[in-house]
């Protein structure tokens, strides 16, 4: 016998971080087995490599989009966020970094006839009312020391009411609002509790997951988050700031997030290729359907406190623009998880079964992707009403039927960034899983593609390591 016969139930032997087998290519398989007098071979090994001339065609398509997303960032680069001058408003103030040295218990009738230190700023400590103050009770006096800038060491007190629902306590870290141009005892207001400890700490865990859980993948994952930030921070905010076109930025800067991140975690190859082209057309779709029914519905990107701040500084920013800008990149992340999925499936089906042509590893894996679709739209829908819940609460105190809540702008405009970033995360199962299932089962690869010189296909290969010979 020529080859070793492969054991039926010879578990999978160490793999790389990659995903392929731990061996050298000259490496049996079966080493740590040898006694036995059998090998294996696995099941699930790196992507089979497609044939030169169908690798010449990914790449007349991808290299020029590359190229025009190069030129894209290099001509819209904007070099740094602009300058403005600070209005004072919501996120738009001074800030330091402050410490609570010291809590005690006052009248609060006491505080207000005196005129003593002005209270905590609401919306720092949940909402509370002045009201606290004409009915008595006992109020909370802080004493805060300011840790950071030029005022460093310079201590202010604020009056805490007994009906706001954050307290400050003694230790505690708070970030202060600096107003220069209020009186010297006016400046500093306590605005928020500083949570830089638990946010960090709460990044390092799920740093450590995906490194234990994703090995490699997970750390390439996590560089690729971190140039997804650098992008996003670097170019495409400061890029808006300056003028530039917000749906030509979004573009040109999930397309770069695009090729960076799915290249970077899953390797320069056909398979990542045409989960590239696949999320490209879909992003497409995307653009398209967000820019007319924004249109149709007459939306205008601003309507909260935050845009309108926004349009307020930056007067010249097209805020439907930034809104169709926001639905791009907000599907972007989804759409990737879906088209590498769809391709992964289409690769090892034809693995398993290399005698399957196109028509049959569209079949086998579009019921995969029929059953993605079904969890991935639930949960989209799920994740909107979550992180709406208080909107949707007003307008069911309200009772404000189901017509009249979605015409409201607010909630409109949430409809249509799910609803048109749904329609794209579907129509990327079908489109991605007929790209790869053209490229994969018409594919003719030569003998050194991974077809034998007989013409015969290849056995489905199971790694990198090869067979032992007797």
């Amino acid at each position: 016998m020529t080859r070793m016969e492969q054991h039926p139930h010879q578990p999978p032997g160490p793999r790389r971080p990659d995903g392929s087998d731990d061996l050298t290519p000259d490496q049996p398989h079966g080493h740590a087995h040898a006694s036995h007098g059998h090998s294996h071979s696995h099941g699930h090994g790196p992507a089979a490599p497609v044939s030169r001339q169908l690798r010449k065609v990914i790449a007349a398509v991808l290299v020029p989009f590359a190229a025009a997303v190069v030129v894209g960032l290099v001509v819209l680069w904007p070099g740094g966020a602009p300058s403005h001058k600070h209005s004072g408003v919501g996120f738009d103030r001074q800030t330091q970094q402050a410490t609570v040295t010291r809590v005690v218990e006052v009248d609060c009738a006491s505080v207000n006839a005196s005129g003593g230190a002005p209270a905590a700023d609401p919306s720092s400590t949940g909402g509370g009312s002045p009201m606290g103050q004409r009915s008595g009770g006992t109020c909370k006096k802080a004493t805060i020391r300011v840790d950071t800038g030029k005022d460093k060491g310079r201590t202010f007190t604020e009056i805490v009411q007994p009906d706001q629902l954050r307290q400050l306590h003694q230790g505690e870290q708070v970030v202060a609002a600096y107003e220069p141009t209020a009186p010297k005892n006016l400046q500093y207001s306590v605005t928020d509790v500083n949570r830089a400890f638990p946010m960090a700490l709460l990044a390092g865990i799920f740093a450590l997951a995906v490194v234990v859980v994703g090995r490699m993948r997970g750390v390439m994952a996590l560089v690729a988050l971190a140039v997804s930030f650098l992008v996003l921070n670097q170019f495409i905010l400061p890029a808006i700031l300056q003028g530039s076109n917000p749906l030509l930025v979004a573009v040109v800067g999930s397309s770069a997030i695009m090729l960076i991140a799915l290249y970077m975690c899953h390797g320069l190859s056909a398979r990542t290729s045409v989960a590239v082209l696949g999320t490209l057309i879909s992003l497409s779709l995307i653009g398209l359907l967000g820019a007319q029914f924004i249109g149709w519905a007459a939306l205008t990107g601003n309507t909260d406190d935050s845009t309108g701040l926004i349009h307020g500084l930056y007067p010249k920013i097209d805020m439907s623009g930034l809104l169709l800008a926001g639905v791009i990149i907000g599907s972007l992340g989804v759409l990737d998880d879906v088209t590498v999925t769809q391709t992964s499936a289409v690769w090892e089906l034809h693995e398993a079964n290399p005698s399957m042509g196109p028509r049959g590893l569209y079949r086998a894996a579009i019921r995969i992707g029929r059953d993605h679709i079904a969890s991935v739209v639930n949960t989209l829908v799920l994740a909107y009403a979550g992180a709406a819940l208080p909107l949707l609460l007003l307008f069911s105190i309200a009772q404000s039927g189901v017509g009249t809540v979605a015409n409201s702008e607010l909630v409109a405009e949430e409809i249509v960034r799910t609803l048109v970033g749904s329609i794209g995360l579907v129509a990327s199962v079908p489109v991605t899983t007929a790209l790869a299932a053209l490229v994969v089962g018409s594919d003719r690869r030569g003998p050194g593609a991974g077809a034998l010189a007989g013409g015969r296909p290849a056995p489905a290969r199971g790694g990198r390591g090869r067979r032992r010979k007797r």
